[in-house]
């Protein structure tokens, strides 16, 4: 029996370690991280991941992105982005364990997938490493790559990153990019109902949208507008959606719909320059 005991302990570290390396085997290099304190990426794992899809479907991805420092960036976007996607941003270390509490209570009472727990620091990572493709392993890569993320970098510079690469429609990447595709303006420009529109679109962007589904972005943008009264950054009155939120619109990584023919602006570089956002 004890020897039966030993091999089962030993077969069971044999699997583990295969299955640490083979989560080793799918992180990037953390001086790679590391670098991202200066270096703007050229491309992320999810821009990839749009291209082989397109091609699979015998086209070609298109990407405009413009890069735009914090201090070029709509505070009332800003706030949007905070109040819609991670609260409590400023007070974790990357990992909002009582958002993800909240997110399985949600789920369970809805009895479907509503909406992850994610962080912006999250978020990040997986647009940065992952992709949209959802697995148990990709979540613990996506942990370990946001522990180093928050321990290599400002809060700032994770929010300028985050800003600046995130899909915000199809080949729309960044806020300054989307600004200008959705609104006809800069990123600066944006006023809080506008703000509203972009942040709305975050959870689903290539369905979320007001070419898409008008109706459902604009529920989706009160949603934001009430979320940023909650947080005090406009008036409750300016928001003027009441006491109880308006329902979420979308779930996150739900399949687009077929959008229209789209042709985004060329796209951009910048240098990495970030200053502090406005702080609630």
């Amino acid at each position: 029996m004890r020897r039966l005991s030993t091999r089962l302990a030993v077969a069971a570290s044999a699997v583990l370690a295969a299955l640490l390396a083979w989560v080793c085997l799918g992180l990037p290099a953390r001086s790679e991280v590391r670098a991202l304190a200066t270096t703007n990426p050229a491309r992320t794992r999810l821009m990839e991941q749009r291209a082989e899809e397109a091609r699979a479907k015998g086209g070609k991805a298109r990407v405009a992105q413009s890069w735009v420092p914090l201090t070029r960036v709509s505070r009332h976007l800003i706030h949007a982005v905070l109040a819609s996607e991670d609260q409590g941003f400023f007070g974790h270390e990357g990992v909002d364990w009582r958002a993800i509490e909240e997110s399985i209570e949600r789920n369970v009472e809805k009895r479907r997938f509503a909406r992850g727990g994610s962080t912006i620091t999250q978020q990040l990572a997986k647009n940065l490493y992952f992709g949209t493709r959802k697995s148990l392993v990709r979540k613990v890569r996506e942990f370990v790559v946001t522990r180093w993320l928050e321990g290599d970098l400002s809060k700032a510079r994770i929010l300028a990153l985050y800003l600046n690469l995130i899909e915000w429609g199809d080949g729309v990447y960044g806020c300054e990019a989307a600004a200008r595709h959705w609104y006809g303006k800069p990123a600066s420009d944006l006023p809080a109902a506008e703000a509203a529109g972009l942040a709305a679109m975050i959870p689903n962007p290539r369905r979320l949208n007001p070419r898409v589904n008008a109706a459902r972005h604009e529920r989706a943008t009160r949603r934001v507008l009430w979320l940023m009264g909650q947080a005090g950054y406009i008036g409750r009155d300016v928001a003027g959606l009441g006491a109880e939120p308006p329902p979420e619109a979308v779930a996150e990584d739900e399949e687009p719909e077929p959008a229209p023919a789209e042709t985004p602006p060329a796209p951009g570089s910048g240098p990495a320059e970030d200053a502090p956002p406005p702080r609630p």
